[in-house]
């Protein structure tokens, strides 16, 4: 089964996928972990990145594209896998579509995990106290004043994807403010459904 988190930057989509990772064995691809990983390892990639990710704009459709269709084509990824952070663009959805249809698959499932700008805000404030405390650096794109143009730029250009995805008839709601044990336990739910629904159709 294939899923899509979605939300906006702070919203929990990291957590919720490595939770379904250690729970459902499916895989959590976070074109943002590879992309910082890129970064830190000083790759052609990361330096070519590392100005954007700083500054909290979307990398070009290109190279998102191209580290997506890599990763799914790995054996882990045969069962399925959640997408955490892509697509983000209405041209990177039909990419995405487009690429898993060529190789027999689909996206089965969006699952947007509903959060209030201000309640992002105070948990971006209270990483970047945590960070500080530990006596570590925060990342340059996960402060307060980054994430303000982060989820200007997530209205702007990521939020139309629900359009996109709820003509398809996948999209399922939930309340990513309750907390993280509550949300974890409403996706099971959802998924579960959704896969009884499948089963039932395909007579099993």
């Amino acid at each position: 089964m294939n899923i899509v988190l979605f939300g906006p930057p702070g919203a929990g989509k990291g957590t919720q996928a490595r939770i379904l990772t250690e729970r459902r064995g499916w895989p959590q691809l976070s074109t943002g972990e590879m992309l910082r990983a890129a970064v830190q390892n000083a790759t052609p990639l990361g330096r070519q990145v590392e100005a954007i990710l700083a500054k909290g704009e979307l990398v070009t459709d290109a190279i998102v594209i191209g580290i997506v269709a890599e990763r799914i084509d790995r054996p882990d990824c045969k069962n399925g896998a959640v997408f955490d952070g892509f697509p983000r663009t209405i041209a990177q959805a039909e990419a995405l579509d487009k690429m898993l249809a060529e190789r027999g698959k689909k996206i089965d499932l969006v699952l947007v995990l509903k959060v209030d700008d201000a309640v992002l805000i105070k948990r971006a404030e209270q990483r970047v106290r945590d960070t500080l405390a530990r006596g570590e650096t925060p990342r340059s794109d996960d402060t307060p004043e980054t994430l303000q143009h982060r989820l200007s730029v997530y209205y702007k250009n990521t939020a139309p994807l629900l359009e996109f995805y709820s003509r398809q008839g996948k999209v399922a709601t939930l309340d990513g403010m309750a907390p993280i044990e509550a949300v974890t336990a409403s996706i099971a739910r959802t998924i579960d459904k959704e896969r009884g629904w499948f089963a039932r159709l395909l007579g099993r």
